[in-house]
């Protein structure tokens, strides 16, 4: 029995690896998204522009205007004049946040009444406009903090923020444990979905029929080679974010490796499903496609799960990516250093997922050659 699934298994890895193209789209995705995504899907506030109305020629407006133009995150500094450029900068996205001053400004922080500066964000890129805003409320609080010490005052209390595991919070941080489950997906699932639907195009799914492999042997042979790949692109991307990015990594390899087969087993599951249906490789792409983009969007990984609907909160329990990500088995083992009951609670779901899918693409299967 096993030496015929090797058999199969040796097939399909020679079948993948063989072929250029096919190297290439194990590959190069792992190599091309390791080094873009740290520095093209981030959060962080960069190289944006901050357009600035002074009504006010006080002190207080012009030491204030000083702080954000040296700001990190502006690294664009436009002075305006009067409201049409203020509306034109907005309207054309030439800046990021508008500051406006009112005329009395300084008079009334020199009389220590409450003085207001207007905050303009663009709303089309509503989440870095309120990102850009915290910086300038934290350059602002900053100030006054500093003139309350000049003049001899009790500074107020203030909260003390510490960020555990991330401190820096650097994005880099979340982006590159995440994706390795972005990667492995794609590539199971390409993989997966792509091997019974191949053997029907090249005309060899007969041959298999009549071989001493079982349909349940089929299926395995077909699984184990995505299992495989999954695993040596998930090395390539932990080796690349402890040594080129500097991620660190607390927890332990072999619940990483443990979760990543969980994983890879619950979306092999998946694939091997679309496979079954699919009778050319054309629909298994579209079927891949389709699945792709809900498993990303449920995921947690762009927005919340919080902040979805409560019944749509139950459906996310059925998305594997979901219990990747933001169960964070990923994230936990590489900054947390999480625990193996911690990571054994949270694995069981992906097993589940994984019995499933499985047991469909099974039943699938066997009904397909019936």
């Amino acid at each position: 029995m096993f030496k015929r699934i090797r058999a199969l298994i040796i097939k399909e890895l020679q079948a993948i690896l063989s072929d250029p193209q096919s190297r290439a789209l194990i590959f190069m995705p792992v190599i091309l998204d390791t080094a873009l995504f740290p520095f093209a899907v981030t959060l962080d506030v960069q190289n944006n522009t901050l357009a600035v109305l002074n009504r006010d020629s006080g002190p207080a407006s012009i030491e204030l205007v000083q702080r954000f133009s040296r700001a990190e995150a502006f690294t664009h500094y436009l002075v305006l004049n009067n409201d049409a450029e203020m509306r034109d900068v907005i309207d054309n996205e030439k800046a990021l946040l508008v500051l406006y001053f009112p005329v009395d400004f300084s008079r009334k922080v020199e009389r220590g009444d409450a003085a207001t500066v207007q905050a303009i964000i663009d709303g089309r890129r509503s989440n870095s406009g309120q990102i850009a805003l915290g910086y300038v409320e934290t350059m602002i609080e900053s100030y006054n903090n500093d003139r309350l010490s000049a003049e001899g005052n009790t500074i107020p209390s203030i909260i003390t923020v510490r960020h555990w595991f991330n401190p820096n919070l650097n994005y880099q941080y979340f982006v590159l444990p995440s994706l390795v489950a972005v990667i492995t997906t794609i590539s199971v699932l390409v993989i997966t979905s792509l091997s019974i639907a191949r053997e029907r195009e090249q005309g060899t799914f007969d041959q298999l029929l009549v071989s001493p492999l079982t349909p349940r042997m089929i299926m395995i042979g077909k699984t184990v080679p995505a299992i495989l790949i999954a695993f040596i692109q998930s090395a390539m991307i932990v080796v690349a974010a402890v040594a080129f990015y500097g991620v660190p990594f607390h927890g332990s390899l072999a619940l990483l490796s443990l979760s990543v087969f969980c994983y890879a087993l619950a979306i092999a599951g998946f694939g091997l499903l679309i496979s079954s249906i699919c009778a050319t490789q054309q629909q298994a792409f579209l079927g891949v496609f389709t699945f792709m983009m809900p498993a990303v969007l449920l995921s947690g990984f762009a927005s919340p799960i919080d902040n979805m609907p409560r019944w749509l909160q139950l459906v996310t329990e059925a998305d594997p990516l979901r219990h990747l990500i933001v169960i964070v088995i990923v994230k936990a083992i590489f900054l947390k250093g999480a625990s193996a009951p911690f990571v054994f609670n949270n694995l069981w779901p992906l097993l589940v997922i994984a019995l499933v899918t499985l047991s469909a693409a099974d039943w699938m299967f066997r009904r397909k050659i019936a």
